[in-house]
């Protein structure tokens, strides 16, 4: 007897209304159904995983992840520097600024491992289910799942943080979830995603997993948008603990975490507390580490990393040094011209402006030689655009080349000039001042002056260590009649005016990835531009919103591949940012009370993830005389 058959006689046998109706509607939904091709012919995939291609590492009856150890011991404290201050617990929004480990309450539907970087795997949702269009997605969520106060995760829980997200939350996520066009619960425990007709969808399964979740019931009654010092109640294995507003900020591990045995957890989140110290500069945070009250750091100075590390601590074994290499791309970091101002629209100040960045004495004289430069915005990697352009990049370019210069397709991709040993390199000079004349501003009294204005540049930092390689550049850019400068303010006052784009270039960095997904629209995209994101120079190019788009609508690997080597040649030659360098390893430096895998994983240096603590370690350092700060909470 078919489904359809017997459904029919249910009808026909039933004699209450109620009943009846209901039998009536699923018959015309199945019937539906299998008349519509696009949905009966379409397989529907199921799966503990997602990934951007479909490739997942792990299979769905893993054990744990390979790079952890299942038996690490629980205990101790993970202590770790931060810049700054922070007057919120809320990371959601751009009132107040949030303490920067706020963000480890909440758990996303699916999470990313350390050695599969285009997959995401279940937590709070055990499945996912998505048609081949990935038109939609549907998260079958863990009935165990529970928030620290032992309530249910449920699907009416991911609606609301959803909508509540694009309401009220961080600006540029409204164009992150552009694309999805609706978010319901169609069970307690099961949640439907619906993107948008059209759309490119092959990532878009992997960004409905990255969804948290956040409690209604927790946020009835309260603001959203408002900062607050109360965190928001979240999922994840660690709650607060205390805080001591803009100084610390203290998590502990909690005892009654739903997820702790779950096989994506196994061996991680190791430690009882983590103490998250916030101090005024990067110096202070260093003399706090050699004093043993942060017990971790990375190293970010070469300066420091070649010469700071000579203290009796580290010359009695106490602290361990190590350089382990990092798999990941390289971070971009660089000095960023903002686009929003009159003189940096004119393409020629901007390549001037890069020309007199010597990064070659920089690296010999300030740097000990360890860093390499960056020239890609998907460095030392497949995505990294070289040489001349291939047929189909050509292709890819072709209808977009209005949007960059002429030099697009018949150029190798734009690498930084190559400057020699002296901090002034003449033939640098020429080319710089040549490119100014061109473009209108003349040289006066020898400074640079167009229709009665001065061209100056202010360099905005964070902090006074970047000085030291900042000033040299400033004494170049002197040279060609540029009146240069730094402006170093506190940590909250940057971030206020880089939200306020209020800034001539900002020193800073950000990060893409191997297999790109949204944040192409928040690093690049001209949605981004004139809100406070990630697109920090501002750039609004259709050129280059049509490439990320093309790139995240690719069907295959090489696809992709071929997409962002053409995204990334069209950036390189909007000169937008005077790229810096990058370091092939983390440099790290730790008392020796911590254990950790043999093997790290090539993609994330995981401290606080499946690193522990090692008692014995522990005790044989304070046997020894050490004065570190051990204390369970902090104290």
């Amino acid at each position: 007897m078919s489904y359809f058959t017997y459904i029919l006689r249910e009808i026909c046998k039933v004699e209450d209304m109620k009943k009846t109706v209901q039998l009536i509607i699923t018959f015309l939904s199945a019937l539906w159904f299998i008349q519509s091709p696009a949905l009966s012919e379409e397989t529907i995939i199921k799966s503990h995983g997602v990934s951007t291609y479909g490739d997942l590492k792990y299979g769905p009856d893993f054990k744990h992840l390979d790079y952890v150890n299942p038996n690490a011991p629980k205990g101790g404290t993970y202590t770790t520097p931060a810049l700054g201050t922070f007057d919120s617990m809320h990371p959601y929004t751009i009132k107040g600024k949030g303490g920067h480990i706020t963000i480890v309450f909440f758990e996303d539907l699916m999470t990313s491992v350390a050695d599969d970087p285009d997959a995401l795997y279940g937590l709070l949702a055990e499945t996912i289910e998505y048609p081949e269009s990935r038109q939609w997605a549907i998260f079958n969520l863990r009935p165990e799942a529970r928030f620290s106060d032992g309530s249910e995760v449920t699907a009416d829980d991911i609606v609301f943080t959803f909508n509540i997200l694009l309401e009220k939350g961080i600006p540029s996520l409204r164009k992150v979830f552009a694309d999805i066009i609706k978010v319901e619960a169609l069970e307690k425990h099961r949640v439907k995603f619906t993107f948008r007709e059209g759309a490119a969808t092959r990532g878009l399964p992997k960004l409905a997993a990255s969804m948290p979740a956040f409690s209604r019931k927790h946020w009835e009654g309260k603001d959203f948008s408002e900062s607050t010092l109360v965190p928001g109640l979240g999922s994840g294995p660690y709650v607060l603990d205390k805080i001591d507003v803009g100084r610390s900020i203290v998590l502990k591990r909690d005892p009654n975490y739903w997820g702790k045995d779950l096989p994506i957890n196994k061996g991680r989140n190791n430690f009882d507390y983590i103490r998250e110290e916030y101090y005024g500069d990067a110096n202070a945070a260093f003399e706090a580490f050699k004093a043993g009250t942060i017990l971790s750091r990375v190293e970010g100075e070469s300066q420091k990393w070649a010469t700071g590390y000579n203290f009796p601590a580290v010359e009695k074994g106490w602290v361990k040094r190590e350089e382990i290499p990092d798999g990941a791309l390289p971070v971009s970091s660089g000095f960023y011209f903002n686009l929003r101002k009159e003189k940096f629209k004119d393409i020629r100040v901007r390549k001037a402006v890069s020309e007199m960045f010597n990064f070659e004495w920089s690296n010999n004289t300030l740097f000990h030689g360890y860093y390499n430069r960056l020239d890609s915005f998907w460095e030392n990697s497949a995505l990294e655009a070289t040489d001349l352009p291939s047929a189909e990049e050509i292709a890819i370019l072709e209808p977009y080349k209005e949007y960059f210069p002429n030099t697009l397709l018949s150029e190798p991709a734009v690498i930084q000039p190559v400057s020699g040993k002296r901090q002034i390199d003449r033939k640098r000079l020429r080319t710089a001042n040549k490119l100014l004349d061109e473009a209108g501003w003349q040289l006066e009294n020898g400074i640079r002056v167009k229709n009665g204005e001065q061209l100056t540049i202010e360099f905005m930092l964070a902090s006074d260590i970047a000085e030291r390689f900042i000033n040299p550049y400033i004494e170049n850019l002197r040279k060609i009649g540029i009146k240069a400068a730094v402006k170093t303010i506190d940590v909250t006052q940057f971030v206020e005016r880089r939200n306020k784009h209020d800034y001539d270039i900002l020193t800073t960095r950000h990060e893409t990835s191997l297999v790109p997904d949204v944040s192409l629209y928040q690093w690049f995209g001209s949605g981004s531009a004139d809100v406070p994101s990630r697109n920090f120079t501002g750039i609004k190019n259709p050129g280059v919103d049509a490439l990320i788009d093309k790139a995240l609508a690719a069907k295959n690997h090489e696809e992709m591949t071929i997409t962002i080597k053409a995204l990334d040649r069209g950036l390189r030659s909007l000169h937008i940012m005077v790229p810096r360098w990058y370091n092939a390893n983390h440099w790290v430096a730790y008392w020796d009370v911590y254990g950790r895998p043999e093997t790290i994983p090539p993609y994330a240096l995981g401290f606080s993830d499946f690193w522990w603590w090692d008692q014995e370690k522990a005790d044989k350092l304070k046997a020894a005389g050490a004065r570190i700060n051990i204390n369970r909470s902090g104290e």
